[in-house]
């Protein structure tokens, strides 16, 4: 997949989750239930954590596919993707 796919992908992704975040605040400003509000900022959240992971994925993917010449650099670029990861 392209980088500009990616990117694309990436934006669409975090648009929804803006209009989900519009759609919450609207929820709570009309007194919804707190089950309803919680099921979607957890929406929400699953949809910034996948947006996390692809922008990860790809950056540890750029690194395999185009190494540094520095094995040092390459293996702490590596290092921080795997954190970023695990933080996750």
């Amino acid at each position: 997949m392209s980088e500009i796919t990616d990117q694309k992908q990436i934006i669409n992704r975090l648009r929804r989750t803006e209009g989900q975040i519009r759609g919450i605040q609207k929820m709570i400003e009309d007194d919804k239930e707190c089950v309803d509000i919680i099921t979607q900022l957890s929406a929400v959240r699953s949809s910034i954590d996948r947006a996390m992971g692809i922008i990860v994925a790809e950056n540890l993917l750029h690194c395999i596919d185009q190494p540094s010449e520095n094995t040092d650099e390459q293996n702490k670029k590596i290092q921080q993707a795997i954190q970023m990861i695990i933080k996750k």
